[in-house]
């Protein structure tokens, strides 16, 4: 029975993967429509409907067992990213394929295969008749764009959405081998540079030499950013960042991290960033300003009239993305050279950092279930480098906390050609999340 329920969840995933709902592609709006109503299919005992929000549907539905039960809500999305130059794929991006104990796809991670162990589990619980724990879910089509309808949305149906806690199926694991908790992830900033100079563009040879060129220009911008070792070089960027309290520094020591490893799985030379931390360090516990584009001009004789940097800032608790927009705006307007105009423009769905207390009763759940499921491997606690959008607008919306619990992994291409989900992860999830409902059960039942 245990495989043949496993060959089918094999088959579910393949069918919701090969849904193209790509939400920032205005084509692909019928797919995430399907999507929706995949979704909402498998949660029909739960008295599923899909929603319109003010851009893509979300999926609603709820078991409610009891009022004097806790109540959580379950969090996942059902749109995906672009599944970009098909090229790089070994099978196409929407044409799931099975290979080696992994299904291949894109959304495959993020975040069909974790969706589908949370609806598994809920259909499960509803069929053996669970009771303890009312059970929400909002699984909706736009996180991979930012979420921009989620906040709205989230104060239209307050009272419809009120929960102990959120559990989201959207995250990552740190390593396969390692079962771990997130309890942080970081905020993000995203901005344009705009550097402006002559009226329109120059012959290079009949002007070159006699005006600034804002390719020159913004070159020396982008290189006032940051010292030579590494670290942030704009006035103001660190002022509200903590070090680590000890508890925290240990409990990062404590995470297997082999620097060499990482730097020959990246391909670097060797590695760089702020002096005096560990790899590992910064990748989880300091914030990052990084360059991920520079245009302007082209492969002719040109100076360019403008110039153009996309700049992202990923940051950590206590930093303001507000403050480290004017921190950044003011030290471009300070070093801007002479002969163009710098100004920053900053894009929307600025993010705060998120955490959750490592001592919170969903966190010591969490680590329970693991440790039932994966008995030979302690469970890590771990933070995440990238931005969850929707666990900060859990919290600002609905006042509270969201767990953390993807059987994502980190490995697994999310965004990339060839995304995957490890098969075995689907199963392992479920008796996992299963663990997890019936302790949250009691961890959060309500005392009169």
């Amino acid at each position: 029975m245990a495989a043949t329920r496993s060959s089918d969840l094999v088959a579910e995933l393949a069918s919701f993967v090969e849904i193209p709902s790509v939400s920032m592609d205005p084509a692909r709006r019928p797919a995430i429509r399907d999507a929706a109503a995949w979704v909402a299919e498998r949660l029909a005992f739960a008295g599923s409907r899909v929603v319109e929000t003010d851009g893509h549907p979300v999926v609603l539905a709820e078991r409610i067992v009891s009022p004097d039960a806790p109540t959580i809500l379950v969090y996942g999305h059902f749109d995906v990213q672009p599944g970009g130059d098909e090229g790089f794929w070994t099978t196409p991006a929407f044409a799931p394929a099975v290979r080696d104990g992994r299904l291949y796809g894109r959304g495959a991670s993020d975040d069909k295969g974790p969706v589908l162990v949370a609806l598994e589990t809920a259909r499960r619980f509803h069929e053996r008749g669970e009771q303890g724990l009312n059970v929400r879910f909002l699984i909706e089509g736009e996180e991979e764009i930012g979420s921009p309808s989620l906040p709205a949305f989230l104060e239209r149906h307050r009272e419809e959405l009120q929960a102990d806690l959120v559990v989201s199926a959207d995250g990552a694991m740190w390593r396969p081998s390692e079962p771990s908790v997130p309890i942080a992830a970081k905020g993000l900033l995203g901005l344009e540079l705009v550097v402006t100079g002559p009226a329109s563009d120059l012959h290079s040879g009949r002007h070159g030499g006699a005006v600034q060129n804002p390719n020159h220009a913004l070159a020396s911008i982008v290189a006032s950013l940051h010292d030579p070792e590494g670290r942030v070089a704009v006035p103001g960027f660190y002022d509200d960042v903590d070090e680590l309290a000890p508890a925290d520094r240990e409990a990062l020591e404590r995470v297997p991290f082999d620097e060499e490893a990482y730097r020959r799985s990246v391909g670097a030379p060797e590695l760089h960033g702020e002096p005096g931390r560990s790899t590992i360090e910064r990748l989880w516990a300091r914030p990052t300003l990084e360059v991920n584009e520079l245009r302007g001009g082209g492969a002719f004789t040109v100076i360019p009239r403008e110039a153009r940097a996309y700049v992202t800032c990923r940051l950590v608790p206590r930093q303001d993305p507000a403050h480290v927009f004017a921190a950044i705006a003011a030290h471009v307007a300070d070093v801007a050279p002479p002969g163009v105009v710098a100004a920053v423009e900053e894009q929307p769905a600025a993010v705060p950092a998120y955490t959750i207390p490592a001592d919170h009763p969903a966190v010591l759940g969490a680590l329970s279930a693991l440790r039932t499921v994966y008995s030979e491997r302690e469970p890590l606690l771990v933070r995440i480098g990238g931005t969850l959008p929707a666990a900060v607008m859990f919290e600002q919306a609905l006042s509270v906390k969201t767990l953390l619990f993807s059987f994502s992994t980190a490995d697994e291409n999310l965004h990339g050609p060839d995304e995957f989900f490890r098969l075995e992860r689907l199963e392992e999830g479920v008796a996992s999340w299963t663990e997890l409902w019936r302790l949250l059960g009691d961890a959060l039942r309500k005392t009169p």
